[in-house]
């Protein structure tokens, strides 16, 4: 198989086990080189050896988290860059910045589709760093906006918020 045949890698970081063999069934299927990891410690162990373009990563997971593997990534400065998709349950818009604010290219939440999940991976293995990097800063921007307006004082009304990036 030549350079250009290979198929992408993608590292999924998933702790629970029917989830991490839908999603690894899915990709592999897509067409992608696929390893999964059942926990942060595991990740970071995998992520120098086998060297995957992007990691879909589960934030909440113990001993180490998903917080704490994209603060590692960041730290250890890999070249090219990882890309990181995070696929997690929670769905609050705060914890949803502070993923793209920490590394994350893009934020999904369970339960979704794998279709969708393979779509957007390829996608974000389409893009161009430049590109990527300016739609990160529209949603960081966008999600900002949001989480100001929700906090403002005298927001009694309950507010029907969706983000859409062109």
């Amino acid at each position: 198989m030549s350079v250009q045949e290979r198929k992408p890698k993608i590292l999924i970081v998933e702790d629970d086990e029917a989830i991490l063999h839908v999603l690894s069934l899915f990709l592999s299927y897509a067409h992608f080189e696929v390893r999964g990891a059942r926990s942060g410690k595991e990740a970071m162990e995998l992520v120098p050896s086998f060297g995957p373009q992007l990691i879909v990563l589960d934030l909440n997971m113990r001993p180490i988290s998903g917080w704490e593997v994209l603060h590692w990534l960041r730290a250890n400065k890999f070249s090219p860059p990882i890309r990181v998709l995070v696929l997690t349950a929670s769905t609050r818009l705060s914890e949803q910045v502070r993923g793209l604010e920490e590394g994350a290219v893009d934020y999904l939440t369970k339960p979704t589709q794998p279709s969708v999940l393979v779509e957007r991976i390829r996608s974000i293995l389409a893009m161009s760093d430049e590109a990527l990097l300016s739609l990160l800063q529209k949603r960081l921007l966008q999600q900002r906006r949001i989480l100001e307006q929700l906090v403002q004082p005298g927001k009694d009304e309950k507010m029907n918020v969706s983000i859409k990036v062109h």
